[in-house]
């Protein structure tokens, strides 16, 4: 651990250029963030919304969670100095004072936009950042870390669907608890990723509670009740047997990436628990297009503009 933290160290106090800004980059932490916003745009041209609707939708999300996460490095820093000098805060590639801007920024261009979706996205938007908040100033870190999870995920579809059309349809009243099982599986997963450093800052988790062996399997039963959820109202409702297709293979994903995940927790800081959970996050926003399609297909709900 000690040799690890001295090259981090050494890394990051030399780090220029292209390697100096990829370093500031991750303050914002770019995969979930983009992806949260991907997923929002393209439930919004499944809905019905224009491109640009769409576009603006998913830049509206995407900087809400880059608000997120630059808070959640914040609150993280006093902790992180001196532990984590590959983080931006603590490897001094960003300063608190453009940290607490970035934030504002980010918070405040993402509720500019969503007034593409009316005044009552704007306060879904204020809704997402508050759990965001709640999960850095105070979930995090305990075992009730995977509620704003399950709260949150859910909002995704409903943003980028209510966005693009000012109203939802019955299918998302199963639609949410369906999602709330995917954000707690996802919630789970990410807490298997860091057991060990939790437990070694006297942090409590979800995965910590329940053990690697039943954290992992209960991710596999969770994203087991999504899947069958989104395969059964699909087939139930008449849709096209190539959205039915497409939903297997999208909830294929994430079961593969919580098997992984499973294998990976039983691992001592296995790296490929990190990789599970992306797998798990990219199959989960993946499934949630495909079963939205799937059900406007049989519906009649027109595809795209």
């Amino acid at each position: 651990m000690t040799s690890s933290s001295t090259s981090d160290a050494a890394g990051a106090a030399g780090a220029t250029g292209p390697r100096a800004f990829l370093a500031a980059a991750r303050l914002v932490h770019p995969f979930p963030s983009v992806l949260d916003g991907l997923v929002v745009a393209l439930v919004a041209l499944v809905a019905g919304g224009s491109p640009p609707v769409a576009l603006a939708l998913g830049l509206s999300m995407m900087l809400l969670q880059f608000a997120i996460g630059t808070v959640n490095d914040i609150v993280d820093a006093p902790r992180d100095a001196g532990r984590k000098p590959g983080k931006p805060i603590p490897g001094g590639f960003v300063t608190m004072r453009a940290a607490r801007t970035v934030a504002v920024v980010c918070a405040g261009g993402g509720l500019a936009l969503a007034l593409v979706g009316g005044p009552w996205l704007v306060g879904l938007g204020v809704a997402v950042l508050g759990i965001g908040l709640a999960y850095d100033l105070w979930a995090k870190g305990t075992t009730l870390s995977w509620l704003p999870f399950a709260v949150g995920i859910p909002l995704l579809p409903v943003y980028g669907w209510y966005g693009a059309t000012g109203a939802l349809p019955g299918l998302f009243l199963v639609l949410v608890p369906a999602a709330a099982n995917a954000g707690t599986a996802l919630a789970i997963a990410n807490a298997i990723v860091d057991m060990e450093r939790d437990e070694a800052a006297g942090a409590h988790s979800i995965a910590l509670a329940l053990g690697p062996a039943r954290a992992g399997w209960l991710v596999i039963a969770l994203h087991g009740v999504v899947a069958v959820l989104a395969l059964g109202t699909a087939i139930v409702l008449g849709a096209p047997t190539g959205w039915v297709v497409a939903i297997l293979l999208a909830a294929a994903a994430p079961l593969a990436g919580a098997v992984l995940g499973l294998v990976a927790a039983q691992r001592p800081a296995s790296t490929w628990r990190e990789l599970a959970w992306e797998i798990q996050a990219v199959g989960t926003g993946l499934l949630a297009v495909a079963w939205l399609g799937a059900l406007s297909a049989a519906s009649g709900t027109p595809l795209g503009a």
